[in-house]
């Protein structure tokens, strides 16, 4: 399995990805990706800000994950762990369904992690849906901690909890 920044010709592979991932949550009653999220317009920002990394295996797209240093407007009023000067967000961590189970999702923290260790970063943020058990269960057997809850309203009326791993 190879992980790389994702270029442009893989956008509509990324958003077709994603596509089947928010209908394989919705079967699964998790409502956390819609029509509106992720956008063809996010997921091509994410790769022309050269934050978005795809994993893949013999030419076919395993899973994506946005990698990036800028703290969201959503992410101001938490009480976080750590200082907000040198950490590390995850955004659209996504598997393809057919590989669900298969360790796609821990190679890409993996990954994501070494970046931040690599790169001397203070943690690791990311927010998760509330909805998704088994998310919030993936994240806390890697250490992360629970702290608040954010919204967002054009996604689901459900909160998301916020996580941090201390570096």
């Amino acid at each position: 399995m190879t992980i790389k920044k994702a270029g442009i010709e893989e956008l509509p592979k990324i958003k077709k990805l994603t596509e089947k991932c928010a209908a394989a949550l919705r079967e699964l009653e998790i409502f956390q990706w819609n029509e509106h999220y992720p956008s063809l317009e996010k997921l091509r920002e994410d790769i022309e800000k050269q934050e978005l990394y795809s994993i893949s295996e013999a030419e076919e797209l395993l899973g994506i994950i946005v990698i990036s240093e800028k703290i969201d407007d959503e992410y101001l009023a938490v009480k976080w762990l750590t200082e907000s000067t040198r950490n590390l967000y995850i955004h659209r961590l996504a598997v393809n369904p057919e590989n669900w189970g298969q360790g796609i999702a821990r190679n890409l923290m993996d990954f994501a992690e070494d970046l931040a260790r690599k790169g001397n970063f203070l943690s690791v943020r990311l927010d998760t849906f509330s909805q998704n058990l088994r998310n919030q269960k993936f994240y806390e057997a890697r250490g992360y901690q629970r702290l608040e809850d954010i919204y967002f309203p054009k996604q689901s009326e459900y909160p998301f909890h916020c996580y941090e791993l201390k570096l």
